[in-house]
């Protein structure tokens, strides 16, 4: 029988669950979680053998970790986003990472877009409102606002900004971004600051990646220059924004309204949001349809059959 190339998995993943069986038929995989030795004795036994981890947002690769393995070569993360591994110690220990690439882009596009229009047109509220059995003895409904003729602001033109951009031409936006560089192919107006571009929208969708530049980014300054007609949609990460600041002008009506895909602490969210009829709430799902998980699982097999028959990687993350 042919031994199976080991891949390492230090807490239940996703792709691991769905496509078991698939997985399995091509790596053998030590599953940490449930081993009944402690997670750091557990990581000695196998110190010499493991040369691929496969994880996922909630699973952190810090040095502590890549320290009891030394044979480590690759780090597959079936997300997009990479600030759960530190990656300047793996460059320093010239181990590989790679990510899910564009394969959620357009999904988390769409998610996008969709939430800005549940915002605008209440329509969230206005399902309760009916389910509630409100309609028959109350003709006051609020109205809703249009989407066509805003001034979108984009935060992070990568891959998802750029198909949020594309997205909202469709319907007239007036479309601005903030990026770390000035894109020359792009039409857009740029601003070089946050602060800058929410002073001329009407609305912010967050689509950059967490950095340590990037949390918090959204502040009260940022949410004050938004102002009280102001919309706020995070398709990125939650620590971007200082939720306990969005919370509070929520409440106090210092913007106008929100869409939140993600949270600072996940999976808590903050209870005030709850009864909020601006808010529109959903528990990370922006990059999970069907037919994307199944593009991540076959690009981490691919990734992995790569790396050990010793063929270029798909989709690395560059240090740059």
């Amino acid at each position: 029988m042919v031994e199976l190339p080991q891949v390492l998995v230090l807490r239940p993943v996703l792709l691991l669950k769905m496509f078991e069986k698939q997985f399995q038929s091509k790596f053998s995989f030590l599953k940490a979680w449930e081993s009944p030795m402690p997670t750091t004795l557990f990581l000695k036994t196998h110190a010499q053998s493991v040369k691929a981890i496969l994880c996922t947002a909630g699973t952190p690769i810090t040095s502590d970790v890549l320290s009891h393995l030394p044979a480590v070569q690759l780090v597959v993360t079936e997300n997009t986003g990479v600030d759960h591994i530190d990656l300047q110690e793996c460059w320093r220990l010239k181990i590989s990472v790679t990510n899910a690439a564009t394969v959620f882009c357009e999904d988390v596009a769409d998610m996008g877009v969709g939430m800005l229009l549940a915002v605008l047109r209440r329509i969230c509220s206005d399902d309760r409102f009916l389910r509630g059995g409100l309609w028959p003895n109350s003709g006051d409904i609020p109205l809703g606002s249009k989407l066509g003729g805003k001034r979108v602001g984009i935060v992070g033109l990568g891959s998802i900004g750029s198909k949020v951009g594309k997205r909202l031409e469709a319907f007239g936006c007036n479309i601005s971004y903030t990026s770390r560089k000035k894109k020359s192919e792009t039409p857009y107006l740029f601003y070089p600051t946050v602060h800058e571009l929410a002073s001329n929208c009407n609305v912010l969708i967050l689509c950059c990646s967490l950095t340590d530049q990037t949390r918090h980014m959204i502040n009260k300054e940022v949410m004050a220059a938004l102002g009280k007609e102001g919309i706020i949609i995070n398709i990125g990460r939650g620590p971007i924004i200082d939720e306990k600041e969005l919370v509070k002008c929520l409440l106090e009506g210092q913007i106008a309204g929100a869409g939140l895909d993600v949270f600072e602490n996940e999976p808590y969210v903050p209870k005030e949001l709850f009864g909020l009829e601006n808010v529109v709430l959903s528990p990370h799902r922006a990059a999970f349809t069907e037919e994307a998980i199944l593009n991540a699982f076959q690009l981490a097999v691919a990734n992995l059959e790569a790396f050990f028959s010793g063929k270029p990687l798909l989709s690395p993350v560059i240090n740059e």
